[in-house]
């Protein structure tokens, strides 16, 4: 039997090592917008913290200086967090970008995938009738050969 031979295949290789190099891009991207998130949650954290400090210095023995100080942290955090969310956005367009980047990789793999198999199915029928073919003419050679030999 003939042997497959998929003239493309070095492309296909290609687009498959394409796809992973995408994958990894875009589980890179994943992890960075996660450790941004987390972050951005960690500063809210500390807000929330210094909130109660600021609620706590209000009901015990007025201290200014503890109740501005807490008023000033509260402030740099909303400064802070303000950034934070700005570097969040920054990685979830990168995430996007990667995601967008993997699909398209994706499909072009998965156009060439379906390229091979439709080349394989021509071989299998090219072979198929080759095979016909040469039965149709080993039947015929043989019902000739036994017509030559009535014949005779």
């Amino acid at each position: 039997m003939a042997k497959f031979i998929y003239r493309m295949q070095n492309i296909l290789d290609i687009k498959l090592k394409l796809e992973e190099a995408a994958k990894q891009e875009y589980a890179n991207a994943r992890h960075a917008l996660n450790v941004e998130e987390d972050k951005l949650a960690a500063l809210h954290k500390r807000k929330e913290e210094y909130h109660l400090i600021y609620l706590e210095a209000l009901k015990d023995r007025l201290d200014l200086l503890e109740i501005s100080e807490c008023e000033n942290a509260m402030d740099v955090m909303d400064d802070l967090i303000l950034a934070q969310e700005e570097n969040v956005r920054k990685a979830s367009k990168e995430l996007e970008k990667a995601r967008q980047k993997l699909n398209t990789v994706m499909q072009e793999r998965k156009m060439h995938e379906k390229l091979k198999e439709q080349k394989f199915d021509e071989f299998v029928t090219e072979l198929n009738a080759q095979e016909s073919k040469e039965t149709d003419e080993v039947a015929s050679y043989q019902f000739n050969s036994k017509e030559s030999d009535t014949e005779d």
